[in-house]
């Protein structure tokens, strides 16, 4: 009998050590997961401000753009319309 119990004690012991090997593990790996996806969200900042920082500079640029044919087209409108005649040799 005393065998026996003592058998029970140590697979109760067993179980408490796996149990707690496991929430260790549990928790590493809960913690690598976290500091990946931080590392993940970090990184999609980054990309976000950069994309950000990219569509300022095209709308300014887009802006120079539609001045420039603004001009053209004010320009060309002003000008009296030419009439020529294209002589083929």
């Amino acid at each position: 009998l005393p065998l026996q119990t003592e058998e029970r004690i140590l697979k109760k012991v067993r179980r408490k050590i796996r149990n707690k090997q496991s929430a260790q593990d549990s928790r590493r790996r809960k913690k690598e997961y976290l500091d990946g996806l931080e590392s993940r969200a970090a990184a999609c900042r980054a990309q976000n401000q950069e994309l950000r920082n990219k569509i300022q500079e095209l709308e300014r640029h887009n802006g120079v753009l539609l001045r420039q044919l603004q001009a053209l087209i004010k320009e060309t409108a002003n000008k009296s319309a030419q009439t020529g005649t294209c002589v083929l040799v």
